[in-house]
């Protein structure tokens, strides 16, 4: 698949199989679950979960992320940050709120500043 930008509607759930690859970015205005990979940057309003078998190379912008895969990248996550047992998480985060499960894997930075977050977030909406 060629380099493009994937937008979604308001109110659907965006589904990216295992098996898929975009290189280009994802923005959403609704939920997304990744399960195969994605060469580029993610910003949603809503949740990301990545399954097990997603990869991210890119940053993620959302509210709420829960990765089970691997993603390397700067994430920026306005509420809560999970990372399950399988995660392989490389790069830098900043988030009001993390949870890390025994097994997980995380290399990089966090910031736990939700002010600053919030001004992030805020101006890449614009």
């Amino acid at each position: 698949m060629g380099k493009n930008n994937v937008i979604s509607e308001p109110g659907l759930t965006n589904q990216l199989k295992k098996g898929t690859k975009i290189e280009g970015n994802l923005s959403s205005e609704s939920d997304a679950r990744i399960d195969g990979t994605i060469e580029g940057n993610v910003s949603v309003k809503g949740k990301v979960i990545i399954g097990e078998s997603g990869i991210i190379v890119g940053d993620i912008t959302c509210s709420i992320c829960e990765i089970s895969g691997t993603v390397k990248g700067k994430l920026n996550i306005e509420n809560r940050l999970t990372l399950k047992a399988s995660a392989d998480f490389s790069g830098d985060m900043t988030t009001a709120k993390l949870i890390i499960e025994p097994g997980a894997k995380f290399n990089g930075t966090c910031k736990m500043d939700m002010q600053q977050n919030a001004e992030i977030l805020s101006a890449k909406k614009k």
